[in-house]
Order: C-alpha cells, then structure tokens, then sequence
C-alpha cells in the first residue's frame, strides 16, 4: 500500500514538473497580452505595429520629461514611459530610449545654454507654475517633448497640444490622446525610404512659392515636393501621389481641366483651395472702402460634377479674429487698437475626423459656404470645418470697409449657424466630361479616356488663406512667416496642422492619421465638490478605519468569551 502511495505521488510529481516546464516554455515563446481598460490606451494601432516591426536599425528617442515637474506633467511622462515600453514589445532593442530632465544643472548658464540648443533644435518650451517646498508659487520653464534619431537623420517632437481655447487639463489630456500618433508619425518621417511626390499645380494665378513657403517647408520632411505647371501635357501629373491647388485667380482651359479631371479618374489625390469671391485686401489695409466681387476661375461644372459647390458669399462670424484699428483722434499720433473682424473668422475643428480632432483653431479671411451636392451614393462626403454657430451669410457684391468696425452688429441676424468651409470627398468620381467629346484632348496621345475613377480622396477649401502664410520683404531679403501666425495678437493658429493632417490623409495607406482618433477619457476630478465634501471624506478615510477595528476587535473579544466560559 505505501508503495503504490510512493509511485503515485512521484508520477504526480514528474506530471506537475512537467507541466510547468510546458508552461514556461509556451510563455516565452508565445505573445500574449490583454487590455482591459476600457479605452485600450495599451493597445497600439496596426499602423504603429506595422511602422515598428519594419525598423531595420536603432531609433533612440531622448524625452525630456524628468525631474520635478507638475502633477500634469508627471501624468504625461508615465503615459509616455508606457507607451515606450508597449514600443519595445514590438521593436524590440530597436527602440532605445531615456528620460533626460533639461533643469537638472544648478549652474545657471549650463542651463540656459542647453535650453537654447533645444529651442534651436525644435523643441518649444512652456512656463508652467507649480508650488514650491514653502508652498509658494514658483515658474519653470519645461520642453515636453522628444528627439528621435535614425541612422544619420534627427527630428523634434512637441508633444504639447496647447489650444488658448481649452484648459490646461484639457490640454494636458488632449497631449496623452495623441501621444502615439506624434511619436509614430515621426518615426515613419525619419525611417521611410520611398518618399511620395507632392505638386503644387501653378500658372493659373496660384498663391506662389513664398506665400506657400511655410507648409512646403513643412511638407518637404515627408515627401518631395515640386512646382507644376499644366500646360497641356496631357500625362504631366502621373508621377504624383496629389496634387495642391492654392488658389487659381485666372481661369484653367478646358484641356487643363481634363487633365486634371483624368488624374482624378486614375486614383490622384486633389487638395482645392478655390475662392468664389475676391478681395482687395491692398484696399482694406490702406483704410478704403472696396466690394467682394465673384471671382470664376472655370472650375464650378467639375466639382459640382464631384459632388460640391462654392457658393459666391461671404461668411461672417462672431467668433472671428482681430485687427488693429487706429482709434486715435484725427490729427494725433495713431493709437491701434485690436477691434474683432466679422469677415475673419476663427473655426473650432470637430473632433468627429482624424485630421481635425485636438487641432487649434484655425483662422479664416472671407471664407464662402461650400454645399454638398449630387446624388452619387459612392461618394462618402464630410465636413471638415465650418462657422460657428453665431453666422450670418452675405451675398455679393458686397462693399466692404474697416469702418464697419464701428458699427452695432444684432446677434439675431446671425441665424446660419455652422456653415460649411472645407468638405472631404472619398469614393469613385464620375468625370465631368463624361458624354463630352475629347479627341481635342487626346488627339495624337495613348491616354485612354475614363468615365468613372478608381476609388480616390479630395478635399475642397472655399477659402485660400488657410495654407497662406504671410511673406516679409526686408533688406536682407524675403522672410516667410509661420503658417497660422497672426502678427498682430502673436498666436499661431492650427493652420498649418490642418494642411499637414489633409495632405497625410489623402496620400497616407497606412492608416497612421486614424490613431489621432483614440480617446483617452479625462477623468477629472470635481474641486467644487472635494471643497464640499472634505471633512466627510477626511473621517471616512482616517476615523472609520480606526473605528471598524475596534469594533472588530469588541465582537472578537465578545466571541472568545462565549465560547471559552
């Protein structure tokens, strides 16, 4: 008897050893993790794995996050720090990276040397005010962001959304959302071998290249970029991934329009920027009156053939933008001051699409309502921006002038909230020369005529200042303003991100621009009502413990003698 005990508690030994050593081999052989948060903020994107199980050399990353910082900002480098753990899972050794604190020197001329070589290199810094040992308030000067090195090549990363609009936490947390996106997108911006080509279509009065120099500048780290001119060549833009068209003034030619039309039908990508009105801002700027008047540059049959029309009117808005207007009595030195302007107005992107969401405001001049048109079931259209919902739409001619500044506006006139600005098509395009004769065009060329394209994107802007950055002539010649900087109440605005998520989205098949749609909830907590409740909830987590153990301690005690008397 006590031998088969003894055989049958080694069998069950041997049984048990083995199972742990199949259990610890499959463990370090097979990949397995769950997420049970709720808004999966450890789970990253196919596009994210994808972009890092390509790397085929080290990336190191240096955060400068570290040190004492802010409750906020403490938040911020933990999600970070996850978020480069969850990249080593997949990289592996090829994501390298450390936490530097830049205030880490007590000598001061160390530290303001090195805050200035990061501000040379692309980091922007922010104040931010914390309370010190004696509970005073003290200001710090932090750079949240990061470099990213690959091979021979370097680029910045802000990780700070910071929208005047919101809140710090707000902003803080709109940070966290699009942390992945920031870091993957601009290690695919260092990694990538095979650039895309962009062009900017010119020739027809287009804005030129210093008036687009910012978000070429911009646009050249992702991919080559050229300046095209049509000219009839009938296959001219078949090298390009998309197309940029920055505000013609002058009127395309048929044959323009067809080429343009068959780059379409072949899968191109077209970003238009077309104004229905024209402004004389020389006039404003010099304090005279002047009339918007329509402005037809021979494009309205094709995209309304797309599936949208630019409407000749103007905007007004609200919630708009300022300008300096000289208040001072005639004959005294000028004395401006910043009066808001209705015709400029300043739009709130939705955070319902990838490429507005967490975006700041975006300053518009004299944007036209953009309609959504046609009946074509395989166009998936959205609005991308719009007014807000204090508008009010004027018909031209309009006469205009800085005079009307010093009128009483009646917000009940404002009653065509949310009017649409910018309107993204995605689907199969049906050719506005369809039913049309085209041998004029293709006469003595192989280019076979397409009636219906290929699943494709566009986006339509009725309003060409959004990608226009300001240009500065000076002795030392030409200065180009960043794209979305108002001079006057030195903000920048989110133009030049929108530009930036417009062109990712029509050329990008990755997928990486929908990663700027995760949604971390803020869950933030009431000070109206932590200021109400703290002496309740002070007793609760002090007294109540200390309480619970005595009378556990009585009941015990009340048991004991129960049972032992």
């Amino acid at each position: 008897m006590k031998k088969n005990l003894k055989k049958e508690n080694i069998v069950s030994l041997i049984i048990l050893l083995v199972i742990i050593l199949l259990v610890n081999y499959i463990s370090s052989n097979a990949y397995f993790r769950l997420d049970l948060t709720s808004d999966k903020r450890y789970t990253l994107s196919d596009a994210s794995i994808n972009i890092l199980d390509s790397l085929d050399d080290y990336v190191y990353i240096e955060i400068y996050l570290d040190g004492d910082m802010p409750i906020g900002f403490q938040r911020m480098q933990k999600s970070v720090m996850e978020l480069m753990e969850e990249f080593r899972v997949i990289a592996g050794k090829n994501i390298q990276y450390q936490f530097i604190n830049p205030s880490k020197s007590d000598n001061q001329s160390e530290r303001n040397a090195l805050y200035q070589d990061l501000y040379d290199r692309g980091l922007t810094p922010t104040n931010v005010k914390d309370r010190d040992e004696e509970g005073g308030l003290a200001e710090k000067i932090l750079f949240p962001g990061a470099f990213i090195t690959y091979k021979d090549r370097e680029t910045p990363v802000n990780l700070l959304v910071n929208n005047p609009g919101s809140s710090a936490e707000v902003n803080l947390n709109k940070s966290i959302q699009t942390l992945e996106y920031e870091f993957i997108n601009s290690i695919r911006k260092i990694s990538v071998e095979n650039r895309k080509k962009i062009a900017f279509i010119e020739e027809q009065g287009e804005l030129d290249e210093f008036y687009t120099g910012d978000i070429t500048r911009a646009l050249n780290e992702y991919y080559d970029i050229d300046r095209v001119t049509i000219n009839d060549y009938i296959n001219i833009l078949e090298p390009y991934d998309a197309v940029i068209i920055a505000g013609p003034t002058e009127p395309y030619t048929e044959k323009s329009k067809f080429i343009l039309d068959q780059y379409i039908m072949n899968g191109g990508k077209v970003l238009w920027f077309i104004e229905s009105v024209f402004v004389s801002m020389d006039s404003l700027s010099t304090g005279s009156s002047t009339f918007v008047l329509m402005s037809d540059v021979n494009l309205n049959d094709q995209l309304f053939r797309y599936g949208v029309r630019v409407n000749s009117n103007v905007i007004q808005d609200m919630h708009c933008a300022f300008v300096p207007v000289n208040t001072a009595v005639a004959g005294t030195q000028p004395k401006f001051t910043p009066a808001p302007w209705l015709y400029f107005p300043l739009l709130m992107p939705p955070n319902n699409n990838p490429i507005t969401r967490n975006l700041n405001m975006i300053k518009s001049e004299f944007p036209s309502v953009i309609d959504t048109v046609g009946g074509n079931s395989e166009i998936k259209k959205q609005v991308l921006l719009h007014s807000s919902a204090s508008t009010r739409v004027l018909n031209i001619p309009l006469l205009v002038s800085l005079e009307q500044l010093k009128e009483q506006v009646d917000p009940l006139t404002f009653n065509q909230p949310y009017s649409p600005i910018a309107v993204s098509l995605e689907g199969k395009f049906q050719s506005v020369f369809k039913n049309r004769s085209v041998k004029n065009f293709t006469e003595g060329t192989e280019t076979e005529f397409k009636e219906y394209s290929i699943p494709t994107r566009m986006i339509v802007v009725s309003d060409v200042n959004i990608i226009k950055n300001d240009v500065v002539n000076r002795p030392d010649g030409v200065f180009i303003t960043p794209l979305g900087y108002d001079r006057y109440t030195q903000q920048t605005y989110g133009n030049k991100e929108f530009v930036m998520n417009a062109v990712h989205y029509l050329v990008d098949e990755s997928g990486i621009l929908n990663v700027r749609s995760r949604e971390i909830k803020l869950r933030i907590l009431d000070k109206l009502k932590i200021k109400e409740e703290r002496l309740k909830w002070q007793m609760v987590n002090t007294v109540l413990p200390v309480f619970i153990v005595i009378i556990f301690g009585i009941l015990l005690t009340l048991l004991r003698k129960r049972k032992y008397m």
